[in-house]
């Protein structure tokens, strides 16, 4: 596994679709998606794995942008004891778990100030807005990837941009197209089948319906 986990690499890229329209009387303040299509792309570096998802949503408030980060946006929250202190690695209590680059930070910046020690933190959901899941089918039954778990610690969730510059509010409806990037697709997956669910979120923290993908292979999905 230490070369798999060596050569895992992760990035995501966002192409958008977006018709705007006066809102109609069926179009839901909570975002609904569905799923379109997804594809496997080789080549000569990390492979991509393209997801494709039809959205609509009446008020418009989809996207963030990179400098959204101000909470309820921010990256992370930092774990305190009862009394309000940061918990550090060194003294850290018998349910913390070991180190790790999703619960553990090394300096990081506490209002304004960088703390120069390995502080116990945990991830912020709300800092994504598109989230996605993995599913291996076995024995006729599937159960989750969880690449959050080691030795991966890390997620495919993500960002794609606000759709719309102005907070006014108006109907949107088009597609997003959601590229993640990895050596190890086909290492990992092989001849499995897999289903890939999605969600989205808005500004308001409105989460979406599950959309899923169709059960398929690799080699079924794979770009000629």
């Amino acid at each position: 596994m230490r070369s798999l986990k060596n050569y895992l690499f992760i990035v995501a890229i966002l192409l958008l679709g977006v018709g705007c329209v006066n809102a109609p009387e069926n179009f839901p303040t909570v975002p609904e998606i569905n799923f379109e299509s997804v594809e496997f792309v080789p080549t000569a570096g990390a492979d991509s794995l393209i997801i494709r998802i039809g959205f609509k949503d009446a008020e418009g408030d989809l996207g963030l942008n990179p400098t959204e980060i101000d909470p309820p946006f921010n990256p992370i929250n930092f774990r305190r004891t009862p009394q309000g202190a940061l918990i550090f690695f060194s003294n850290r209590p018998a349910e913390a778990p070991n180190f790790n680059p999703l619960d553990w930070i090394i300096n990081p910046l506490v209002n304004n100030v960088i703390v120069r020690d390995t502080v116990w933190v945990e991830q912020n959901e709300n800092h994504n807005n598109i989230f996605v899941r993995f599913f291996i089918k076995r024995n006729g039954q599937f159960s989750e990837f969880r690449w959050q778990d080691p030795p991966f610690f890390t997620s495919f969730n993500g960002r794609f941009p606000r759709i719309l510059n102005s907070n006014t509010g108006q109907a949107v409806e088009g597609s997003i197209q959601y590229a993640m990037q990895s050596f190890g697709w086909e290492s990992i997956f092989r001849n499995d089948t897999i289903r890939i669910d999605v969600q989205i979120q808005d500004r308001s923290l409105h989460r979406s319906n599950i959309a899923s993908s169709p059960e398929v292979t690799l080699n079924q999905i794979r770009r000629r």
